[in-house]
């Protein structure tokens, strides 16, 4: 009996030891959407579905204004996950790894890892090319993971059937359709959430940090039929661009497509694709749903910090261009959604540039780890207690697209952008406040020029 008493005695103080522990250490769910922009219901987007993210945007902050540093996957991932600008990464192109330049550098994932967190991803996290990698880790860092799972669902396989508007591009490039049969589980993406919601189930019992990588929506679109019928193609608009616009920009501006506009094809063929992205978007936006229904069930919500970001944003049709790779507000703005442990604030709305370099030091903080001291970002904890306190810090974002780089800088009111080593490939300048969808240049407007140098200087410095 005494001896019944000491092991139970023991194992008690074992579990409520490990128990404190795994409280005092929040986890994190940390999730990336791939080539998701602010086509989202809580962004102000009244038609589209996306009623999973708009929830956990009404528990926590919505970030209105966060700017990617890159508008490309591979690059915006490694700024993201390390911390630092695409200048210090060297990552200027999906084809480079941060660790050929910066083989001792500290990612966000790594971090946790070093301070005793389980440390899984499932789906895209770092870069891989998209259809190319499904089911494999493609440039994945080894480093930054306890576990790692590659799912590949049927979309993968049927590649074949797509419907494809511009055969012309790779296949990650082009403008192209799949009507889906089938379940939801058997996407790839809804094998994305199934192993993320295993993950969930086999670490509740200690503190993790588990990344949940969706592949949509990303071209091509592939999604079941089913989230296609809930769009009205009558209602689908393709975005009107004044007659002459192209000469009243830099050619470089428009660079991102060199087929222009819309790579050529007819209207209803663009509006076809814009449907398909928002059918992509409202089935990604459900299997979201599925991990933050597990995260209630296995009791979790209030000890995780969930973290929500579309690696950068996406053209359909604004300006004439398509996908990615400019430096335009519909480009370079992504949602950033932060929620649970720490975000005091529920249903809070941010309206102040910030940029993507500030989630590791964000998530960092929140978990009360100290992050490497040469970060690029700041942590935005002000913002997740008062979403609306003073912001003054800039949002930078930079591409170098068909060998001519171009900057930008955006303030609350302003974006300035220059194209070449100075500018001398062209300028832009853009009044936010009265024209916020940037057809009005106003970088050669002398009623403006104090304020072009102004964030020239800005830009430099």
């Amino acid at each position: 009996m005494r001896f019944g008493l000491v092991v139970f005695v023991f194992i008690f103080s074992w579990s409520s030891g490990h128990l404190s522990v795994a409280a005092g250490k929040p986890n994190v769910l940390f999730i990336a959407v791939d080539d998701l922009n602010t086509r989202l219901h809580c962004y102000g987007v009244e038609h589209m579905e996306s009623p999973k993210i708009d929830a956990l945007a009404a528990r926590g902050v919505r970030f209105d204004r966060a700017y990617c540093q890159y508008p490309s996957c591979g690059p915006s991932r490694a700024s993201v996950l390390t911390g630092l600008r695409p200048d210090t990464t060297r990552v200027l192109h999906n084809r480079y790894h941060f660790r050929d330049f910066l083989p001792d550098v500290v990612t966000l994932p790594q971090l946790f890892r070093k301070n005793g967190y389980h440390v899984a991803r499932v789906g895209k996290i770092f870069h891989q090319a998209v259809p190319t990698d499904i089911g494999t880790s493609g440039a994945d860092d080894p480093a930054s993971w306890d576990e790692v799972i590659n799912p590949r669902g049927r979309d993968k396989d049927e590649e074949g059937l797509l419907t494809s508007y511009t055969p012309f591009l790779p296949l990650p490039d082009q403008m192209a359709y799949l009507k889906a049969d089938g379940e939801d589980a058997e996407q790839t993406d809804g094998k994305v959430a199934d192993a993320a919601i295993r993950l969930l189930e086999e670490n509740r019992d200690r503190p993790f940090f588990i990344a949940a990588g969706f592949y949509r929506p990303h071209l091509p679109s592939i999604a079941p039929k089913a989230y296609f019928e809930r769009y009205d193609f009558t209602e689908t608009l393709l975005p009107v661009v004044p007659g002459g616009y192209r000469e009243r920009v830099p050619e470089s501006a428009l660079a991102s497509t060199p087929v222009w506009p819309n790579f050529g094809t007819t209207e209803e063929q663009a509006r076809e694709c814009i449907l398909a992205y928002e059918a992509c978007v409202t089935f990604v936006d459900a299997q979201i749903g599925r991990l933050l229904v597990a995260l209630d069930r296995l009791g979790l919500r209030e000890n995780t910090i969930v973290v929500l970001w579309g690696d950068h944003g996406y053209h359909l049709g604004e300006h004439g261009l398509w996908r990615k790779n400019s430096l335009y507000e519909e480009s370079m703005r992504a949602p950033l959604i932060l929620a649970g442990t720490g975000v005091e604030t529920q249903g809070g709305v941010c309206p102040s540039p910030v940029e993507f370099v500030d989630i590791y030091p964000t998530v960092a903080d929140l978990a009360g780890l100290a992050p490497p001291e040469n970060l690029a970002g700041v942590s935005l904890r002000p913002l997740l207690e008062n979403p609306e306190a003073t912001w003054n810090r800039p949002a930078f974002s930079q591409v170098h697209f068909r060998e001519v780089p171009g900057r930008a800088v955006r303030t609350k009111c302003w974006r300035y952008v220059e194209w070449g080593e100075s500018g001398e490939k062209g300028k832009e300048l853009y009044d936010q406040q009265n024209d916020p969808r940037e057809m009005n240049n106003l970088a050669d407007s002398a009623e403006h020029a104090a304020v072009r140098e102004l964030l020239s200087a800005l830009l430099r410095r």
